[in-house]
């Protein structure tokens, strides 16, 4: 049984092998045969450029992550309705909600959909750069033309003395212990940085309490946790994976915040009071809370002397 578990995770994890192994080799061959850059810059640039390639790929399920996020927050108060409706019979109680959810198009776990889809990725480069520190291929890598990159992956080497493959437990030098340790502490920030923005500026009030709100507040806690003491058995390209998506979450997430805020929030007011700033003549507060449009100055033409008959001239 657990070697039939065994061949179907193989056989679905196989595509991936040789997705991540292609990508990888596509931009070692341009960073280090092309540019002419060190083998183990090359490498590490590498991961990054993976990294780039499947955050671009997860965008439009990023946007969909974000409507649903903003369904969920503006369905809390009806939800909180509902919990003081059927807070006795909690299995009516989750029937209502699965309606509510379901006509209004809104999946609570689909927040969670670009984070598990990524899982994948980051196990088949785990694999990758661990059966490349024992001088092993998966993927391309083990293909007939490419197997020699595998010594060059598992060699090759950033700040002078620190492999790619090596991680912080296995570590014989302080070195690495540092650079894995802040790679640690970078993926650690990011995560918690990413949730406390969301939640500090793109969640109205009424979001801020409630089943939904204890789950966020759970997240931001617990996640930065749970990578801080995982990470440690991370290899570092892992690690420079993962805290470059990371890195790639904030800034995107800071852009829709301050671009395409939820209406409600924080982010919203301050995105309505830049508006207001660029455009002083549309709209200004008046005097006891009102809003006068801005008067726009009439152009002052130049009179011009109307045209009089012979009659009217003699008679002045």
């Amino acid at each position: 049984m657990i070697d039939f578990f065994l061949s179907i995770g193989h056989a679905i994890m196989t595509p991936l092998y040789y997705a991540t192994s292609g990508v990888l080799i596509a931009f070692h061959k341009l960073f280090n045969g092309v540019l002419g850059m060190p083998a183990g810059w090359s490498w590490a640039l590498s991961i990054v450029g993976l990294t780039i390639v499947i955050r671009t790929l997860l965008i439009p399920l990023f946007v969909k992550q974000i409507k649903n996020s903003r369904n969920l927050q503006t369905l809390q108060p009806r939800v909180k309705e509902l919990q003081k409706k059927y807070g006795h019979d909690r299995e009516r109680l989750t029937q209502e909600t699965m309606k509510l959810y379901k006509d209004t198009g809104t999946n609570p776990l689909a927040s969670c959909l670009p984070l598990l889809l990524q899982m994948p990725i980051f196990l088949a480069l785990f694999r990758t750069l661990n059966e490349a520190a024992h001088n092993k291929g998966v993927g391309l890598f083990q293909q007939s033309g490419f197997t020699g990159l595998v010594e060059s992956l598992a060699s090759s080497q950033i700040f002078g003395a620190i492999k790619i493959s090596d991680s912080f437990t296995s570590a014989e030098t302080w070195h690495v212990q540092l650079v894995a340790g802040l790679l640690v502490a970078l993926m650690t920030i990011t995560t918690f940085t990413t949730q406390r923005q969301l939640m500090r500026k793109n969640m109205p009030e009424s979001a801020l309490t409630g089943q939904y709100a204890q789950q966020q507040k759970i997240l931001l806690y617990v996640l930065p946790v749970v990578f801080a003491v995982g990470g440690i058995a991370f290899p570092i390209g892992v690690l420079l994976y993962w805290s470059t998506s990371n890195l790639w979450t904030l800034g995107q997430q800071f852009y829709v915040i301050r671009n395409n805020p939820t209406p409600g929030t924080p982010a919203y007011d301050a995105k309505m009071a830049r508006d207001a700033g660029k455009h002083p003549a549309v709209a200004r507060p008046a005097a006891g809370g009102a809003t006068a449009v801005a008067e726009t100055p009439q152009p002052i033409g130049r009179s011009q002397p109307k045209k009089q008959s012979r009659n009217q001239r003699k008679a002045k």
